[in-house]
């Protein structure tokens, strides 16, 4: 995990809103839902790399990936109708696993206020036996961030 996280280090961001089901009576955003924000981003993130790098075999058929480590830092809270900005990226890759990294940052005034990431694994939807990742994947990520650590 990162020390420092800046969001100019992200490609991808998507917006939430905190909603009213989201708080707790002081109008701050519960710490589970941002693991939904997470996984939204994660979502757009694969959706938009597969759109836009025409990925063929990554996630058709019985290619598919799990969640196997999430974690995250709360340094500010959230409260009600602040629109959150989530920066997403691919931190690192290996053979049949990728890690994702996220920055949470309030709109309003660009504070950086949660950082997290997760691990996902690569695996055959019907056996749940692990996959390598192919090719192009890796060559998608690697020309859509920064930078990317390859762990082949």
């Amino acid at each position: 995990m990162k020390l420092k996280m800046e969001v100019s280090d992200f490609n991808h961001q998507i917006t939430e809103t905190v909603k009213f089901h989201e708080v707790d009576l002081l109008g701050v955003c519960n710490n589970a839902v941002y693991f939904n924000y997470f996984e939204d981003a994660r979502i757009r993130y694969t959706q938009d790399l597969k759109k836009n790098y025409k990925l063929k075999e990554f996630l058709e058929g019985d290619s598919f990936f799990i969640m196997v480590h999430n974690y995250c830092d709360y340094l500010k809270s959230a409260h009600l109708d602040d629109e959150l900005i989530i920066h997403t990226k691919v931190g690192f890759i290996k053979n049949t696993s990728f890690g994702f990294e996220h920055a949470v940052e309030r709109k309003s005034d660009g504070a950086l206020i949660a950082k997290g990431g997760g691990v996902v694994v690569h695996i055959n939807k019907t056996t749940q036996i692990k996959l390598p990742l192919p090719q192009e994947f890796y060559d998608a990520v690697s020309d859509f961030e920064n930078i990317v650590e390859i762990l082949k």
